[in-house]
């Protein structure tokens, strides 16, 4: 198992445990008269991500309203101070992280869902030299109960369609299970840091002007106003460098979700030095994810399914002859006898290229019907390829996706990348997409339907005027 070693301890943080722990039992005697202002199970936490000499004690005070909490995973927003990201998620290349504390495993199972609704790329060399991320992993280490995975996420700047993608993504995974942790310091004032809006003397007058800001700021997060948070920030220039991953949670919080603040400090409250400091603020929240899944179809209805479909190929491409749409029926578990439109997918293993996709939208048969047919044309008829042969077999990845039935919208602007599957119908030309479609190719709305449109051999703005649409989900699975 490959670890991404600490690179903050016994610098940004104590070096060993028994210090870690020594440092936050401190804090925890400062804090033990303190309670959550959150009524309900906390599973958000605003922490700041500066060295714990100077933001320890401020996060604290969120962390420990999580002490003894059992979560599954614990996904980290994160903002990028040294590299350059644009429109997609960084995750570590790793399977685990460590600290003093012990090693984390990253949940690799929720990041490769992640990356299929999301852009994602993994780079340890990021991760190694950002702090932002990797500074709460011990605080995460000393409140859970032990046996929970990480999902640190880096992100830099995000144009509108990109960063909608990444909201519904993260919206559709979050979960009852999973903590969801924002690191984001607050104003930074100085001339180093190029603002300086009420001179370069300090002083406190400076200190209250500038904590007026982050609490505004703060108080379209206790609202659930992700507009106004980013129309003050583009107002008053406040360098709150975590105001990225504090939008995307703030688009992807349900309905109804709870914040509050729990502390507020600067990095100059000790020396009353405030012609630079750093703000530092931490929360709490309740947020009550509504997955919507189709949840119609078990693991071992699955790999049913899988099993089929890869017999269904090897014995069109071996006889030249499909086998009868309904010759698995009699041993088909229950689900896949219900109505449903399906497409199977074939991709070459090493190179990951598409070697035949064919479907049928509409619900026309029982499931396991149009997944023995239509593996059998993906292999032998797809129009686009050479049939499959024999020697290609081995090669070859399976992928079944169930869909439900096809719903019209007004507009393509109704349209969510990563979760809808699309149809376009225009002048009597057709083409479909399904839902995984754009996020593989990492296109925003425009690029996905400008494809669509030469898909259906029409000119690549068609979509724009006179066009009708439909959008269907899928349940997706494939060989491992």
């Amino acid at each position: 198992m490959k670890t991404l070693r600490s690179t903050l301890a016994g610098t940004w943080y104590p070096g060993s445990e028994p210090e870690i722990r020594a440092m936050t039992e401190n804090w925890e005697k400062d804090h033990r008269a303190d309670k959550s202002l959150v009524q309900g199970r906390v599973n958000v936490l605003l922490l700041p991500h500066a060295g714990w000499a100077y933001s320890g004690a401020t996060a604290w005070c969120a962390v420990r309203a999580v002490r003894d909490a059992k979560f599954r995973r614990v996904v980290i927003l994160a903002p990028s101070h040294r590299a350059w990201i644009e429109n997609r998620f960084v995750a570590p290349e790793s399977d685990a992280v460590s600290t003093p504390l012990g090693e984390l495993r990253i949940d690799k199972e929720w990041l490769d869902r992640l990356a299929l609704v999301a852009p994602v790329t993994r780079n340890d060399r990021i991760h190694a030299a950002e702090h932002s991320a990797q500074i709460e992993f011990p605080f995460l280490q000393l409140a859970l109960t032990p046996g929970f995975s990480v999902v640190p996420l880096i992100m830099g700047v995000f144009e509108p369609d990109q960063m909608g993608m990444c909201v519904r993504a993260l919206a559709e995974l979050m979960d009852g299970e999973t903590l969801l942790v924002l690191s984001s310091d607050f104003t930074h004032y100085g001339s180093d840091f190029s603002y300086t809006p009420y001179g370069t003397r300090g002083g406190e007058d400076v200190r209250e002007r500038v904590a007026a800001v982050d609490a505004e700021a703060l108080s379209f997060l206790e609202r659930g106003d992700a507009d106004g948070f980013v129309k003050l920030v583009e107002r008053t220039g406040a360098t709150i460098c975590g105001r990225v991953p504090i939008e995307m949670a703030l688009r992807a919080f349900p309905q109804g979700t709870k914040v509050s603040r729990c502390k507020y400090a600067t990095s100059g409250d000790t020396d009353r030095d405030f012609s630079r400091f750093v703000c530092y603020a931490a929360a709490t929240g309740v947020a009550e994810w509504k997955r919507e899944k189709l949840a119609v179809l078990s693991e071992e209805d699955r790999a049913f399914l899988l099993r089929i479909a890869r017999e269904s190929v090897e014995h069109a491409v071996r006889t030249n002859a499909p086998y009868r749409a309904d010759h698995f029926s009699a041993s088909a578990p229950k689900a896949t006898l219900e109505k449903m439109g399906a497409f199977v997918t074939l991709n070459d293993k090493a190179t990951g290229a598409l070697r035949g996709c064919i479907g049928e939208i509409l619900p026309m048969r029982p499931l396991v019907e149009a997944v023995t047919a239509r593996a059998a044309d993906a292999a032998l008829r797809d129009p686009r390829f050479s049939p499959v042969t024999p020697r290609e077999l081995s090669g070859l990845r399976v992928e079944v996706s169930a869909l439900t039935p096809p719903k019209p919208v007004a507009s393509w602007r109704d349209i969510v990348l990563g979760r809808d599957g699309m149809t376009l119908e225009k002048n009597g030309c057709f083409a479909v997409f399904l839902p995984q479609v754009a996020p593989e190719q990492g296109w925003d709305l425009a690029s996905t339907l400008s494809y669509l449109s030469r898909k259906a051999g029409l000119s690549s703005d068609a979509w724009r005027t006179g066009a009708s649409f439909e959008t269907f989900q899928a349940e997706v699975f494939h060989e491992q």
